[in-house]
């Protein structure tokens, strides 16, 4: 069979999806945690009970979506166990995601291979993008989210990842500046696509010079210049713009200190801030080469497990 089934659960995203690995096809379903109106973010413990509840329904939705191959027809499991591939990186909400997966292995027999959040985010992108072949060579990918804003040397054998940090945000991570931006403005959680809506308003230009120590960035400034502007009265549209222009410019900022170091490697943009359009437009314009992906695929989601389990089988 070429039916492969990827479980991802990570802090705001339930999702569930199949790669057929003959026609290249993904079918995904995805449901977002629930945050309170004014909250920035989720509870681990709140997290684990959410994704007890929403699994099997993305699960049964999954099953639904694939009518035409069922799913008892799957050859492995991936299932994303850390936020990224290193001593220490742990979060409890990764274990619902986890524990399925091997309960659906014992029963069934069918082999679970573990990947982390991080990879899945990289083989969707680079699934999305088509620059799977990417998978056999070096590059450089960014991960940019609500919880990791880092840069890392990728190199694939055409079945598994490895990845070597390289740079990162030293302080507040982007995804986070953003949606504490977006809360305090009144925008719904997560904020981004809100954040930009208000930001494409502001026709007049931003200047931001991001805070540099070598590839690392720091992004606390961002979130308290977004506070001194909104205590000044300045209007939403112009805080907004300013909030996103900074960001792009800290990933600018990045990429050039990395390309002065490893050159002109490929670039791979992922993560749910990546999906940003004034931010991708900005890059591509100064990136010629840089590959990202489609929104479906840069937001938290299982299609890279899934992804990776068939390349790895």
């Amino acid at each position: 069979m070429s039916l492969y089934l990827g479980i991802d659960t990570s802090n705001y995203t339930t999702s569930a999806a199949v790669y057929d690995s003959v026609s290249g096809v993904v079918t995904q379903e995805k449901m977002l945690l629930p945050v309170k109106s004014g909250e920035r973010g989720v509870r681990q413990s709140d997290a684990v009970f959410h994704h007890t509840r929403q699994l099997p329904q993305v699960i049964e939705a999954l099953r639904q979506s694939c009518a035409d191959q069922a799913l008892t027809g799957v050859t492995a499991i991936g299932v994303s166990t850390q936020p990224r591939r290193a001593e220490g990186s742990y979060m409890p909400c990764f274990t619902v995601g986890s524990g399925t997966a091997h309960i659906l292995g014992s029963v069934t027999g069918i082999p679970v291979r573990e990947f982390s959040h991080q990879e899945g985010h990289i083989a969707a992108a680079l699934y999305s993008a088509g620059r799977l072949d990417l998978m056999e060579s070096r590059f450089i990918a960014f991960h940019v989210s609500g919880g990791t804003t880092e840069a890392v040397l990728a190199e694939g054998d055409g079945a598994r990842l490895r990845t070597q940090l390289l740079a990162s945000s030293l302080d507040l991570k982007a995804g986070q500046a953003i949606d504490r931006t977006a809360v305090m403005l009144g925008l719904p959680f997560p904020g981004g696509i809100h954040l930009e809506a208000l930001a494409r308003e502001w026709q007049e230009p931003i200047r931001y010079k991001p805070a540099m120590r070598g590839a690392d960035v720091s992004l606390s400034g961002v979130e308290n210049q977004c506070r001194k502007m909104w205590d000044e009265g300045q209007p939403k549209e112009k805080i907004a713009k300013y909030c996103l222009t900074a960001v792009m410019n800290a990933i600018i900022g990045m990429t050039d200190a990395l390309r002065n170091t490893h050159g002109n490697l490929p670039l791979l943009y992922a993560g749910g801030v990546m999906s940003n359009g004034m931010m991708q437009a900005c890059l591509r314009e100064r990136f010629s080469d840089a590959s990202f992906a489609v929104p479906a695929f840069s937001c938290d989601n299982a299609a890279g497990v899934a992804i990776l389990a068939a390349l790895a089988d």
